[in-house]
C-alpha cells in the first residue's frame, strides 16, 4: 500500500513538473474575440473561449502534434526572447505564448513576429483551435439540427483534406455516431464514413 501511495506521490509531482504550453490570441471584433489553448507534454490539452477554466473543452492531442508544438517552443528559446518584429503592421490580435515547467515561467506577446518558427507554432495552435470550434459544432448539431451535421461534417472534411485536423480522438467517435445512424441524411453518413476510414488508416501507418 505504501508503495502504491509513494507511486502515485512521484507521478503527481512528474505531472506538476512536466512542460506545458499555452496560448492565447485576443483579437476583439474576430469570432471569437478570445481562445486560449493548453497543451501538456503528455497531449492533454484544453480548450476555453473565456478566463473561466470551468468553461474548458478537454481535448487529446496527438502526439506527433504534440512533438512539434514543443520542438518549435525549444527553437524559441522557451519564449524567453521577445518575438515581436517591430514592423508597421495591420493589428492581427494579441498572441502570447508562454512556457510552464515546475517554478519556471516565461511568455512573449507579439502581434506579429517574423520569425518563421514563431509563424508555424501560432499555426498549429489555429489548428487546433478550427478542429475545436468545428468538432462543437457537430456536436450541437448532433443534438439539436440533424439538418445542420452534413454542414459540419463537411468542415471537417475539408480541413482532414487540407491536412489541418487535429485532436481526432474526440472528433473519430462523433464521426462514428453519424456515419452509423440512419436519422442523418445518406450524404452526411457516407461523408463521416470515409473520414473514420481515412483517420484510422493514418492512425494505423
Amino acid at each position: 500500500m505504501r508503495l502504491a501511495i509513494l507511486l502515485l506521490a512521484t507521478a503527481s509531482l512528474w505531472a506538476a513538473d512536466a512542460p506545458r504550453l499555452t496560448f492565447s490570441k485576443s483579437f476583439p471584433g474576430s469570432m471569437p474575440p478570445f481562445f486560449s489553448i493548453t497543451v501538456e507534454r503528455s497531449g492533454a490539452a484544453s480548450y476555453n473561449e473565456s478566463t473561466d477554466p470551468d468553461n474548458a473543452e478537454k481535448l487529446q492531442i496527438e502526439a506527433p502534434v504534440v512533438e512539434e508544438i514543443f520542438g518549435l517552443a525549444q527553437k524559441l528559446d522557451r519564449f524567453q526572447k521577445p518575438l515581436e518584429s517591430g514592423l508597421k503592421v495591420a493589428n492581427m490580435g494579441q498572441k502570447t505564448f508562454r512556457w510552464e515547467e515546475g517554478s519556471q515561467k516565461s511568455e512573449a506577446t507579439f502581434n506579429y513576429s517574423a520569425s518563421e518558427d514563431a509563424k508555424l507554432l501560432t499555426d498549429y495552435f489555429e489548428r487546433i483551435a478550427d478542429s475545436t470550434r468545428i468538432m462543437l459544432e457537430l456536436k450541437r448539431s448532433i443534438r439539436h439540427d440533424r439538418l445542420g451535421v452534413n454542414a459540419a461534417v463537411l468542415r471537417i472534411q475539408t480541413l482532414w483534406n487540407n491536412k489541418r485536423l487535429v485532436g481526432t480522438p474526440q472528433i473519430l467517435p462523433l464521426l462514428e455516431e453519424v456515419a452509423g445512424n440512419e436519422v442523418y441524411i445518406h450524404m452526411a453518413r457516407e461523408r463521416a464514413a470515409q473520414i473514420v476510414d481515412a483517420i484510422r488508416a493514418n492512425a494505423a501507418k
